[in-house]
């Protein structure tokens, strides 16, 4: 039956018709809503619908938990070998889509740019093939006894089912992020795609299905916006859920918090971000400004590591600004329907490009400059935005504190380091930062005063690898961590075992 045909993107078996319907899939096989129920998947650079999308039901999302429960039987005990090689072989299939069709998904799903897909895939396959890895250092120990005649193991052992919710921004990475490591760790996992873009994040269970992932270890249940909050619900308070990891927004990441709170349940929310670069007075300003405009602008700042603040000592603050606008103007802007060479391309939707115009118009009211960008739109859909310099922005200003998730380079002055480090720290987020200083020692100094999950130095706020352990350390940018053994320790349990030698007396 084509519908199960896991090669190919659509499943009438034609891979460049995008209009075809999504499906759900559960148990290894795609099949419609349990009322037939679809919502709309609209191009955001031109507002028009691509396809319709299966909505899932509350009765989905509980045949697909049962599947995934009782896959779980036997995937927990699967050889490690079994599992790294559905891995790797989905490694090799993945990237084989960067020749096929990934490219008109992520390009009309969330307007990918050529680099922005390349990123998503290649970066996609890295996290596969490492994770891959990581299978034969799940490690328990052995702890010595006071108690005469015994043993102690330490295992860890795999949870269970994780629900697993990944946004539009970065849709086939930070789909594989949170699905690797539950799945390699021998859990079972119910994911729940953006409603934006389910085909971008189906290409990982494409993938994952074709190299062998046996059916009900990995379910993909889209939802229509109306049904999202019922659903989320019911998944995150269901009993035979062990685990649910979110990355989005901290608004909702709060909800699901307090959902998983009241049965006690673990998570691991990676939220928004509002990054610093703290710029000292001996800071290399040429590679201060490259690191700057590629973590404020990399997909149009729709990151949740983009470089959201920038914090320039005041005897470089001039020098800095003359070479950041000469960078940032050479930057090329449009639609990448239209051009594919071009670097920035449009928001996700004009929703969100109007939420950014608000934040500049109220920071330009309350005193900032904009020394560069116009706070307009363009594009079919109003959704491209050029990038903007604003410069003598304060912590009274809403453009500090918020996210802004846009082409924006927010300047800050200061005078000391205990100023740039209080500035830095004075939000809410916690997600990452970065640090510019010739004086390594100076900088790493800072680096560690400075409240976040990563700090670099030298180098830009976008900036990870699968090894590490990305997330906040609390606040709006959510707690726990993915990748490397962090994972690994957040997707297992550990599990005490004591052997007792026979024909031990306990004296009570």
């Amino acid at each position: 039956m084509a519908a199960n045909n896991p090669d190919v993107g659509c499943e009438n078996g034609t891979i460049s018709d995008l209009s075809e319907p999504q499906r759900l899939f559960i148990n290894g096989s795609y099949c419609p809503s349990s009322d037939g129920a679809t919502f709309s998947v609209s191009n955001p650079m031109t507002g028009v619908s691509i396809y319709e999308c299966a909505s899932s039901t509350v009765d989905d999302y509980s045949r697909a938990i049962d599947c995934a429960s009782l896959a779980f039987n036997s995937w927990s005990r699967a050889s490690p070998s079994a599992r790294r090689l559905v891995f790797l072989k989905a490694a090799d299939i993945l990237e084989s889509y960067l020749h096929s069709d990934a490219p008109a998904i992520l390009s009309s799903e969330v307007s990918a740019t050529k680099s922005w897909i390349r990123v998503n895939i290649l970066a996609t396959v890295g996290i596969l093939r490492e994770t891959a890895g990581l299978v034969t250092h799940i490690k328990g120990e052995i702890v010595p006894a006071d108690r005469p005649g015994t043993t102690i193991l330490i295992e860890r052992e795999p949870l269970g089912v994780v629900f697993a919710i990944s946004p539009w921004n970065a849709p086939v990475n930070l789909t594989a992020r949170a699905i690797a490591t539950p799945l390699i760790c021998g859990n079972t996992v119910v994911l729940k795609p953006s409603e934006f873009s389910p085909k971008s994040q189906h290409l990982v269970v494409r993938a994952l299905h074709a190299a062998g992932l046996p059916p009900g270890c990995l379910n993909f249940l889209p939802v229509s916006p109306d049904r999202t909050p019922a659903v989320t619900e019911y998944a995150v308070k269901h009993s035979a859920v062990r685990h649910v990891n979110f990355t989005g927004s901290d608004r909702v990441g709060r909800i699901i918090a307090g959902w998983a709170a009241t049965c006690l349940k673990r998570c691991v929310l990676e939220l928004g971000g509002k990054a610093p670069v703290i710029i000292l007075d001996d800071a290399n300003l040429d590679d201060a400004v490259e690191a700057v405009v590629f973590g404020a602008l990399a997909n149009a700042g729709q990151i949740c590591m983009s470089t959201e603040r920038v914090l320039v000592h005041n005897s470089v603050a001039e020098k800095f600004k003359g070479a950041l606008l000469r960078r940032t103007k050479s930057i090329r802007v449009g639609n990448h329907e239209e051009d594919p060479e071009i670097s920035i391309s449009g928001l996700f939707s004009a929703a969100s490009a109007k939420r950014v115009q608000a934040l500049l118009d109220g920071a330009v009211a309350s005193g900032a400059k904009l020394l560069c960008g116009d706070i307009s739109t363009s594009g079919p859909n109003e959704t491209i935005m050029s990038p903007h310099v604003v410069d003598a922005v304060t912590p009274a200003m809403d453009i500090f504190h918020k996210e802004s998730f846009g082409p924006l380079i927010c300047l800050s002055p200061f005078e000391t380091d205990e100023e740039a480090v209080s500035l830095a720290n004075s939000t809410d987020f916690s997600l990452c930062a970065a640090v510019f200083s010739r004086d390594v020692m100076r900088a790493l100094d800072i680096a560690r005063r400075v409240r976040a999950g990563s700090c670099h130095i030298n180098g830009p706020t976008v900036y990870i690898e699968a090894t590490l352990p990305n997330g906040g350390t609390g606040g709006s940018s959510g707690y726990g961590r993915f990748g490397g053994i962090a994972g690994v320790y957040e997707f297992t349990e550990p599990k005490i075992i004591s052997l007792g030698k026979s024909g031990m007396r306990y004296a009570f």
